[in-house]
Formats: structure tokens, C-alpha cells, sequence
């Protein structure tokens, strides 16, 4: 049976936490898509366009990922997709019951689609994308939780910012 599957998100910036589900997900589904929400209510760093090159560019060499935007409901770009599967990361206990809930959501929208939970590498399992933005906007060194490509765009982001 193939499978293909949908792994919403804002991705603002994508991080290595994202790449490695994405990597992993790869290999679990014939198809993945990454799916960019747009959602200009998060005030988000990066435009969609700049995520989109950003993740097409780290995951490049996956020849079974694509990436996508979408707005409005999560289930109903993944019935258009064809999707049977979303892939959702969870990193620490605060993110399960936001999760779980959300998947009970997706589950009574759209029953045919199963939620895949999995947990990032342990070194990633700590970062998110908001407190990675506040740690370099303070100066801190981020190097090694994001893509080099990601890094380079926050490094000119803030500079010019600055």
C-alpha cells in the first residue's frame, strides 16, 4: 500500500528538529509534503516564498518530498493532495495535549486521515522555531539547530534589521 502523507507547519525558519522528521518521514511514506500555513497572524520573520525556497533547498536531495503552501483547513489541502497520513512532531510533554487534541479534531473532520506522531532527534528535541528567533535576535549561537542555508538567511535577516 502507498501512502502519502502531509506534514503541516509555518516552518519560520525551518529547523534541524523539521529536517530530521522530514528525512524520517521520507522513509516512511511514498510521498511527503511539507505544507506551509499560510498565516499572517504569527507575524512570522520570513515570508511563505522565503520558507518555501528555504525547505526545497534543504531537502533537495529527498526525491520523494515536495513542498507546498496551503490556507484554511489542514484536512481539507490534504484530501486535495490525496494524503492519507499527517506527520506531527512532538518534542516535549507540552506539546502532546496540543497535539492530541488537534489530531482528535483532524479524526472527526476527516476519519480516513491518520496522524503519525513522531519525536525528533533528541539533540533537536528541545528547539522550537519562536525560541530559536529569540536566541539569535539576542545574539545568541544558533549554528547547528538550523540548515547552513537557513542560518545564512537569519544572519542577513537580522543584520539588515539591525
Amino acid at each position: 500500500m502507498s501512502v502519502k502523507a502531509l506534514y503541516p507547519g509555518t516552518f519560520d525558519p525551518p529547523t534541524n528538529g523539521h529536517i530530521d522528521l522530514i528525512q524520517r518521514g521520507s522513509k516512511l511514506f511514498e510521498h511527503l509534503t511539507v505544507a506551509i500555513l499560510k498565516n499572517p497572524v504569527k507575524n512570522p520573520l520570513f515570508t511563505v516564498e522565503e520558507r518555501v525556497e528555504m525547505l526545497r533547498e534543504s531537502t533537495a536531495a529527498l526525491g520523494n518530498v515536495s513542498v507546498a503552501t496551503f490556507d484554511g483547513l489542514m484536512v481539507d489541502f490534504a484530501r486535495q493532495l490525496g494524503a492519507t497520513a499527517v506527520l506531527r512532531g512532538i518534542r516535549a510533554i507540552s506539546d502532546y495535549e496540543h497535539e492530541f487534541q488537534m489530531a482528535l479534531m483532524n479524526r472527526r473532520l476527516a476519519p480516513e486521515i491518520e496522524t503519525v506522531f513522531l519525536q525528533p532527534a533528541g539533540r533537536y528535541s528541545f528547539v522550537s522555531s519562536r525560541m530559536l528567533k529569540e536566541v539569535f535576535s539576542f545574539g545568541g549561537e544558533v549554528a547547528g539547530l538550523v540548515p547552513p542555508n537557513v542560518l545564512k538567511r537569519l544572519r542577513s535577516r537580522i543584520s539588515s534589521a539591525g
